[in-house]
């Protein structure tokens, strides 16, 4: 478990599930990004990225409130096994009960300390839907650059070189 000023980051766990699945199915909440459609589906997710924790050492978190310990979000560095070749990434999902709560700086600073210092990786991979402004402007405030527009993702790509 990593902490931070207010979250509690860690691997999960299959009573995390329906936590995740609150915000991850919900197509309001994901709507610039990846919804999964069913449970079962977003069971499937979390699994397969949690194998990948033992091939590459790092996937997204499950994230908790400190206060609380309840689940607010899923994030940090992966290589996506559902779209592969982008290399190492990061991301990050939160419920929109604790959006504008600064919880995506604090998720992004450790994210790229693990990255640097932990993993050595030469760089990240990012994207951003072109509606996704706060986004946008999270990845800029962190050193990542836009670097092109993935067309069949609808996606801006952004990238951070350590």
């Amino acid at each position: 478990m990593i902490e931070t000023k207010n979250l509690l980051l860690g691997a999960s766990r299959g009573g995390d599930i329906d936590g995740l699945y609150a915000f991850l199915g919900d197509r309001q909440a994901m709507r610039y990004t990846h919804v999964d459609p069913s449970y079962a589906a977003c069971r499937k997710r979390i699994l397969v990225h949690e194998w990948f924790r033992r091939r590459d050492g790092f996937v997204p978190w499950v994230i908790r409130q400190k206060s609380d310990h309840q689940i607010v979000g899923w994030g940090g560095i992966y290589t996506d096994p559902f779209d592969p070749g982008w290399g190492p990434e990061i991301g990050y999902y939160f419920h929109p009960d604790v959006w504008g709560r600064g919880f995506g700086g604090e998720l992004v600073t450790t994210a790229l300390w693990q990255a640097e210092h932990q993993y050595a990786l030469p760089e990240l991979t990012a994207f951003a839907h072109p509606e996704n402004i706060p986004s946008r402007r999270l990845l800029e405030k962190y050193g990542f650059a836009m670097c092109d527009f993935v067309k069949s993702m609808n996606r801006y790509r952004f990238k951070r070189v350590f």
